[in-house]
């Protein structure tokens, strides 16, 4: 059985002082405020990580917004799974792992606080000279690796990009790596297809508005379609403008668009386009391993840029105005970092 997300569990107190921690409890739709939580010990075969940095993803934001059905989530929650910190204790039976190493971890949801426990799987030591700020985006690089793995690129292939977010962004530069014949891009701000530019991306459109039309937009230069369209969405409805941007054989891996569809989607059209839709997440926990080890020697390498994206960083005292700040559509605002290792309570 394949690994999946798991949320640590956290002990809520109604107390400060030694042994606890600040921790973000999302308690309902844009109502997201610190908490005070018992400091978690580690099991047998676990290891605890004091945060330094987590990462606001699209998918904590759809939370935020109330855009996930209650099948996904329920309120109160907690968010938070692009994480980076050092391991500060390490339970019995655990080999390899070191308290003082610096780490990033993958399928951990609910870190928006100053420790955590987990197990190794989750858990990639990273170089010491990566800064820890950098490190944190280590954690979406598998799914990025396993997406253009599943799109099958190649050199004579027209790719699609739709969105160019914090996740987007990063994978423009690894698809740009796999040499397809053309990298389009769109997104709704000149500010990321710039960066898009800068990436690799050989064409970029700027769409008009959120609901328009992809090939509305790219239709004159691409009128075929494209063999692999990767849609970066949140909304689960972008997968209907996936499948019109697609061309006759076409291939679409859903890296985003996993939030609810409210809009009809014609499978007729997936009959007669002879289109393949495949998931992005790696379905056996050897891939992930695998592309954790990949993709970080990518961003060692200096192929993939975990930097230049960053747009914010607030402390995990002010998260809440943190969520604002991401849900607030602009082109200047990409990655937003909280530091959960610095206490500005008392400003």
């Amino acid at each position: 059985m394949v690994s999946k997300m798991t949320v640590p569990p956290m002990q809520l107190v109604e107390h400060d002082g030694a042994g606890t921690q600040m921790c973000a409890v999302l308690s309902d739709i844009e109502n997201i405020e610190i908490k005070r939580a018992e400091i978690p010990e580690p099991a047998e075969g676990e290891v605890r990580i004091k945060v330094k940095w987590v990462g606001i993803c699209g998918s904590d934001v759809e939370v935020y917004r109330g855009a996930r059905e209650p099948e996904f989530i329920s309120y109160p929650t907690r968010l938070g799974h692009e994480v980076a910190g050092v391991i500060d204790k390490v339970g019995e039976n655990v080999l390899g792992l070191n308290v003082g190493d610096h780490v990033a971890l993958r399928y951990i949801w609910g870190a928006f606080a100053e420790y955590v426990c987990c197990k190794p799987f989750s858990v990639k030591v990273l170089p010491k000279e990566l800064p820890l700020i950098e490190g944190s985006l280590i954690e979406v690089v598998p799914a990025l690796l396993s997406a253009a793995e599943n799109a099958d690129i190649s050199p004579n292939k027209n790719v699609l990009i739709m969105g160019q977010g914090v996740s987007g962004l990063a994978l423009t530069q690894v698809v740009k790596l796999y040499s397809p014949k053309n990298l389009v891009v769109t997104d709704l701000f000149d500010e990321k297809l710039g960066l898009a530019k800068k990436y690799g991306a050989t064409h970029t459109y700027k769409m008009p508005s959120a609901d328009a039309k992809t090939m509305d937009v790219v239709g004159e230069d691409f009128p075929e379609g494209f063999d692999i369209v990767i849609p970066c969405l949140l909304e689960g409805s972008g997968m209907v403008d996936a499948i019109d941007a697609a061309a006759q054989n076409g291939r679409i891996v859903m890296y985003g668009c996993i939030g609810t569809c409210h809009e009809p989607i014609d499978f007729f059209k997936v009959h007669k386009k002879r289109l393949d839709i495949l998931s992005t997440e790696p379905k056996r926990d050897i891939d992930n391993r695998r592309y954790f080890d990949e993709g970080l020697k990518l961003v060692m390498d200096g192929l993939v840029n975990t930097k230049e994206t960053i747009t914010h960083i607030f402390p995990l005292s002010r998260v809440d105005e943190a969520f604002k700040t991401r849900n607030n559509h602009r082109g200047d605002t990409i990655h937003v970092m909280i530091d959960c290792e610095v206490d500005e309570t008392n400003g």
